[in-house]
């Protein structure tokens, strides 16, 4: 039963790893698109950077609960999946009302993201014994 447990484990970590990437390069590939005739080198930076940092955020936050007990792991996995996900669908623009901004989306969805993050995080450490 352990050993199906860690299988399953495992499976969930190498999903959530692989959606996460693809997640990340494809949130980079939207907000490129939408800043394309963006001539700022410094505000492209910072927005790569807040794109990314929920990406690396929950990537920080696996790697320090590897030593955790099984349920937070999955949940953390679970977590970097929904993240990747609605990540990409924010950032496509399908959800997007008409007349909003370009750049706001790219502001409030890592934003929400780091609140989901932060809450999720948080009530994971309540599940250690």
């Amino acid at each position: 039963m352990v050993d199906k447990k860690a299988s399953n484990l495992n499976l969930l970590q190498t999903v959530a790893m692989v959606v996460a990437i693809v997640g990340a390069i494809g949130s980079l590939y939207f907000m490129f698109k939408a800043g394309h005739n963006q001539k700022s080198i410094l505000l492209i930076v910072l927005f790569t950077g807040w794109v990314l940092s929920p990406f690396v955020g929950l990537f920080l936050a696996i790697k320090t609960s590897n030593r955790r007990i099984i349920p937070t792991r999955a949940l953390l996995y679970w977590l970097r999946i929904i993240v990747a996900i609605g990540s990409l669908v924010a950032y496509s623009g399908v959800l997007t009302p008409s007349g909003t901004k370009g750049a706001f989306i790219f502001l409030v969805a890592p934003f929400t993201s780091w609140v989901v993050i932060v809450i999720v995080f948080l009530m994971s450490r309540r599940l250690q014994p």
